[in-house]
Formats: structure tokens, sequence, C-alpha cells
């Protein structure tokens, strides 16, 4: 885990599947590709792909028989190459889902392709197919819990597809799921077998522990610096993040090749890998009190003042045992502000340090090049106007 977080997993799959190859160790899985209720997110994030990208994929790990967005076949000849895949590799292919299964009407809101002239709904399809999968892998949030498909009121019934089929489903949940975390799951399968999975069957390496734990801005909650607003300085708890009950290595693993995410950016995580997005999740920019857990619904704030009744100390987080662990300070209750800043300079202070800065600017002016001489002109005169308003500023009637 510490290594595939800590480099890219190009670095550390790439290598490993490349010499297994090579000693005819193993060989690419048949994989079946199903979309159902679905924006395509799961295809277009793993097309984005990086490390590994998707050509790496398809060349070193998956044998793709079946996926309506890359099939070269179409009409009678994809479902043909479905159905010998189907019976020839029965057992021994994979079934990889994304979208939610739609239930409704007997899944009628949602039919897939064709087959002795007449139209196959997702819902018979990944019951059938799933019986005779090695494994089974449901991509994205909507397959693995339902996701924004089945939010309220979610007309066509859309469940997740471990709720619909009678077998062991390996969900790596995200709106869309990160490529890292689908391409680590399947290099997974095929080097060592089904990887370590918590209660929802999310693999550890990936959601082991929340974004909470691992994010950037954790240190600011802890001395209870809260942001007021979105994009503003702090922890983004107050405005709305789900990071504390979200488990995902968004924090370290980031998105877009490792350029950004959520967070850093300055907007709250919305807990898109939680069993409960997005309907738990909501309103996404508050902060809400009642929390899951194992144990039923808590109400934080009725928590944290019955611990402080009890000399316990500390406020109502996201977790009581955070409380109990005493790592939060007490200032949730009444609201919290920003630490408060240094005194202000006083106006000779600042004086002083605004000539230093002009003096060091002349200084560096002075060596431009000839060539620059009137761009250096420009900005000796820009900072004697900024220093000018600085020394005597003027007030709103411009007096």
């Amino acid at each position: 885990m510490s290594a595939t977080v800590g480099i890219s997993l190009t670095e550390y799959l790439i290598p490993v599947m490349q010499n297994v190859f090579a000693q005819d160790k193993i060989t690419k899985a048949p994989v079946i590709w199903l979309e159902l209720g679905s924006c395509t997110g799961e295809s277009v994030s793993l097309q984005n792909a990086i490390n590994p990208s998707l050509e790496q994929l398809l060349s070193e790990s998956l044998d793709i028989r079946y996926h309506w967005l890359v099939n070269v076949a179409s009409g009678n000849a994809a479902t043909q190459i479905l159905e010998d895949t189907l019976e020839k590799e029965a057992g021994n292919f994979w079934l990889i889902i994304e979208g939610s299964v739609m239930t409704a009407a007997n899944g009628r809101y949602n039919e897939i392709f064709m087959r002795n002239d007449q139209m196959v709904t997702g819902l018979d399809a990944v019951r059938e197919i799933a019986a005779k999968a090695k494994y089974v892998i449901a991509v994205g949030d909507c397959a693995a819990f339902g996701g924004p498909a089945a939010a309220y009121p979610n007309p066509g019934g859309a469940k997740g597809v471990w709720e619909v089929v009678n077998r062991q489903v390996i969900n790596v949940p995200g709106c869309p799921s990160h490529p890292d975390w689908m391409s680590g799951t399947f290099v997974h399968l095929l080097l060592y077998g089904i990887p370590q999975l918590d209660r929802y069957n999310r693999p550890l390496l990936f959601f082991g522990k929340t974004i909470h734990d691992l994010c950037q801005r954790r240190q600011q909650f802890e001395d209870g610096i809260f942001a007021d607003f979105p994009g503003g300085t702090g922890c983004l708890y107050k405005v709305g993040c789900k990071g504390p009950v979200t488990h995902a290595d968004c924090p370290l693993r980031q998105w877009n090749h490792s350029v950004n995410w959520p967070v850093k950016a300055g907007a709250p995580c919305i807990g898109c890998a939680s069993p409960h997005f997005p309907d738990g999740m909501l309103p996404f920019y508050n902060h809400f009190p009642d929390v899951r857990t194992s144990f039923g619904t808590l109400n934080i704030k009725k928590i944290s003042a019955g611990l402080v009744a009890f000399g316990i100390g500390g406020v109502g987080t996201h977790f009581a045992f955070a409380v109990v662990k005493k790592r939060i300070h007490n200032h949730y209750l009444k609201g919290t502000k920003p630490l408060e800043t240094l005194p202000p300079e006083t106006l000779e202070q600042a004086k002083q340090d605004l000539k230093e800065l002009a003096k060091q600017n002349q200084a560096l002016l002075s060596i431009t090049p000839k060539s620059d001489a009137k761009q250096a002109l420009r900005h000796r005169k820009w900072w004697r106007r900024k220093l000018d308003a600085f020394l005597h500023p003027k007030n709103k009637d411009g007096e």
C-alpha cells in the first residue's frame, strides 16, 4: 500500500506486469464491461488515466471482449462476441459494471443490447452474466451503491449491483471512480487475486482511511481554524466537507495526474465515494450534525454536550472517538473562528519595510540590461506610485 501511494502506479505495477507476462505466468483477463444506468463517467475517467494509461491496461492486463464504447463490432456481431465469451470463458472472464441497476418495471428503464430480436435489460444481463463470471467488479458509486441514479425519488428503482446478484461484488466507488482505483484493483486481481476488502467490499488499498485522516488541512481542524466559506483559509468542515465520513485516499493520490483535488482547491469534499452518496451527504455545503455509525445515527451536538457535561472536554466532531481521544479542541459548540493574528504593524514599521522593498527593487533594476531600460523605467514609476499612495493615502472622496 505504501509503495502504491508513494510512487505512481505505472512505476510500481507495470514492471511487475511485464515481468510476469514475459515468464508466461499469467495471461490477460477476458472482460465483459457493461454500462447500465450511468453517465459513462468511469469509462471516461479510465480513458484519461495516465499511470497506467488505458493503452497500457489493454496491452498488459485486460482483454476487453465487450464494451459498447470501445467495440469495433456493432449490433449482432458485438452481441455474438459477448455470447461466445459467456460460453467459452465461463468461470474465467471478469464482469465489470458501471452504472446502477434499474429494477423498476422489471428493469425496462434500462435496456442495453438486443438478442434474438428482443431487448435485454441491464437487470437481466447482470444476473445472467454475473453467475458465470470469475469476478464481478462494480466501478463508480452508481454501480457500487446506487449513487446519483438512486437519489430521491428514484423512479427507475436504481440499485447497486450487490443488491441484485447473489454473490460477492468488489466495489470501487467514486463519482467518478479514480482511474488508479480501477486499474489498481484490476491489476491486483490479475496478479494476486481479491485484495483485502472493507465491510462495503471496497479495496482497503484505496479506501482504508478517511479523507479527513489524510487531509492536508487536518491540522487546521485540530487547531480550530475553520473556513467560513468555500475557498477560505482553514478546515472546510463547517462549509460542508464530508471528509471525516468518507473513506478514500484523494488527499494523497489527487486527480488529473496528481495535480489537485477538491479540498486542496478550496471546495469541500462531497463524499462521492460514500455508500450514502448523494442523499446521505446533502446538503453539500452545510455540515451535518447526524453521523451514521455501526451503532446507529448519532447527533454530534448532543454527544459533545453530554461529553462536556461529564468533564471529558472537547467538542463533537464527526466521530465520538475523536472526542474521547482528546484530539479536538473545544471550539465547535459555540462556533469557531480562525486564530487571532498578530497585532498590526505600526505605520513607521510599514514605511520602513516598504522602503527596503523599494531599495531592493532599485538594486535589481540597476543590473537590468540596457535593452530593457524602458521596462525598468516603467518599474520605477510603478514603485514610486505605490510608495506615494502608501505614504499619502486618500480617503473615499479623493482628498
